[in-house]
């Protein structure tokens, strides 16, 4: 995994497998970053899209336990910051949940983590990252654009009666964005 190291006048920063001890953190992170008035701190929040949560800590420890399930998280001195989902699929790694503390978006953690996650592509020799999009955040679909990401011309449904995912406030879907990762 990229770690990075500094000397005791800089933050010590680090992208690392998030354990199930981190499951309470992680909560607070990604329903802080997605939804309710902290969200609108920064520019990823679906707030205006859903109610209720993002996810749960029972979700986050379920998704753990699973095999080819890994969360990266980037921490600064010890402080969780940032995180993503990672699941290895037949032929591709499915990318989900990225998530920056919405005080600190625009600051490079996200492509940082992304970077983390193509890294962990190559080493899993897996030659493709997909993802999940509302295809009504335009602004989403843009940064994953500007890193490479395509949309496949697919649609998905979102779970409109599943509060597992949120209460949507309007009719919602997916697209399907992929990047193919050289060796």
């Amino acid at each position: 995994m990229m770690q990075f190291v500094f000397n005791k006048t800089f933050p010590i920063k680090m992208i690392s497998k998030a354990t199930i001890q981190d499951v309470p953190e992680l909560n607070i992170l990604i329903n802080s970053a997605y939804r309710g008035e902290s969200s609108k701190k920064g520019w990823t929040t679906e707030e205006h899209l859903l109610g209720g949560i993002r996810t749960d800590e029972a979700n986050l420890s379920e998704l753990l336990q699973k095999e080819d399930v890994t969360i990266l998280k980037y921490t600064e001195n010890n402080q969780l910051i940032g995180s993503v989902y990672l699941e290895k699929q037949v032929d591709k790694l499915y990318l989900g949940m990225l998530t920056v503390s919405p005080e600190l978006q625009g600051g490079g953690v996200g492509k940082k983590l992304m970077q983390a996650a193509e890294d962990y592509a190559r080493k899993a020799r897996l030659s493709k990252i997909s993802m999940t999009v509302i295809s009504v955040r335009s602004e989403l679909i843009a940064y994953y654009e500007r890193r490479g990401y395509k949309s496949t011309g697919e649609t998905k449904p979102f779970p409109m009666t599943d509060p597992k995912f949120g209460l949507p406030k309007q009719f919602l879907e997916f697209i399907i964005m992929e990047k193919v990762i050289s060796e």
